[in-house]
């Protein structure tokens, strides 16, 4: 780490920190540089390590770029999804919308990061918690579209469902919407481990 900041870019130095929390401390590291980005699966890989963030302003202040321009950030966006999942972690942590009364604005960026494989924000004002829960959460149509895959899926290798191959990859998808769905308290508690199949 780099200067004043959290600026998570050096695993040794972040191990260091981790054995100096109370066991099984979680941590969730803010990668906001160049270096951090380059460095992202050591960081990620790093023991106590549950997730991490994406720090977009600074990034994009050392880069020179604007932090509203998603397209020059998406390499680095996505960069974070990719280390989080190859470590195994929850999904990451989108950067801030500075923007504090604009919730169509906030909206727009959770549900683009959301896309990304992003699982979650974070807020600088209480007004901006609900819009991005929401953004975050799975629809109606979504659950109801993950149901019927993981219901029809079972454990056969390949199948077909309304004209569409319902391969393993297809159906882990559709069950991982339903925990995530379960999480957010939108389906009943064990709904997620038997979908069943609609009629």
């Amino acid at each position: 780490m780099r200067g004043h900041g959290p600026k998570a870019e050096d695993a040794a130095k972040l191990t260091a920190l981790v054995g100096r929390l109370a066991p099984g401390s979680r941590v969730i590291p803010l990668l906001e540089t160049a270096c951090g980005l380059v460095r992202a699966e050591q960081v990620c890989a790093v023991p106590g390590v549950v997730r991490v963030a994406f720090g977009h302003l600074d990034l994009a202040a050392e880069l020179g770029i604007d932090p509203t321009d998603d397209r020059a950030l998406l390499h680095a966006r996505a960069s974070v999804v990719l280390a989080s999942a190859a470590a195994g972690l929850a999904g990451p942590v989108d950067g801030v919308t500075t923007r504090l009364h604009d919730e169509k604005t906030l909206r727009g960026d959770a549900q683009a990061a959301a896309r990304l494989g992003f699982t979650g924000k974070l807020c600088i004002h209480p007004a901006q918690i609900g819009p991005t829960h929401e953004a975050f959460s799975p629809s109606s149509a979504d659950i109801d579209a993950a149901r019927h895959v993981a219901g029809a899926g079972g454990d056969r290798p390949a199948s077909t469902l309304d004209g569409e191959m319902i391969d393993a990859p297809v159906v882990t998808r559709a069950r991982r919407l339903l925990e995530r769905a379960a999480s957010y308290g939108l389906l009943p508690s064990g709904d997620s481990d038997a979908p069943q199949q609609e009629g």
